[in-house]
């Protein structure tokens, strides 16, 4: 008698992500984490012809750290780090991640997404297989209000 192993509940995820973008946003969100400490975007949409994402920083930015922005994410997509997953627990998790966004009611099981040793976090949306599928990053515009800093980006397949 063959046993199958047992599929770990995850809470229902409502969106179908664009995988080159959604993956370009994980990219995004460890490069502005290390060099602003501001961890990941607080508010994002993300869509296959333009996105945004929320960031929660003192002061404005310039346009050459915008510049600096896009090389950095421009350069870890062109290493063609391989985009892995790895089930784990919300107990064993908690060391490495902030699980605070997460909803109170949401399940046990989490799905951790690598992007090769740059960036590392729970999600459950689409992405590609290597970096070097989603294409070139460019911001398109960008706004700073109330302590919250805008990017609008798109990225070009």
């Amino acid at each position: 008698m063959e046993i199958e192993p047992v599929k770990p509940a995850f809470n229902a995820h409502n969106k179908t992500e664009y995988p080159p973008a959604h993956t370009a946003e994980h990219i995004l969100n460890r490069t502005m984490d290390i060099l602003y400490h501001c961890g990941r975007s607080k508010n994002a949409h993300i869509e296959r012809r333009k996105s945004k994402c929320d960031y929660e920083l003192s002061e404005s930015i310039t346009s050459d750290e915008i510049q600096h922005i896009e090389e950095l994410v421009n350069e870890v997509i062109a290493r063609d780090l391989p985009v892995t997953y790895e089930l784990t627990t919300k107990h064993e998790a908690v060391s490495e991640f902030d699980l605070n966004r997460l909803p109170d009611d949401s399940s046990d099981a989490l799905r951790i997404v690598r992007i090769g040793d740059y960036d590392a976090c729970p999600c459950l949306g689409l992405h590609v297989e290597h970096t070097s599928q989603v294409g070139s990053f460019k911001v398109s515009s960008y706004s700073w209000n109330d302590g919250i800093l805008r990017l609008r980006w798109k990225i070009d397949e």
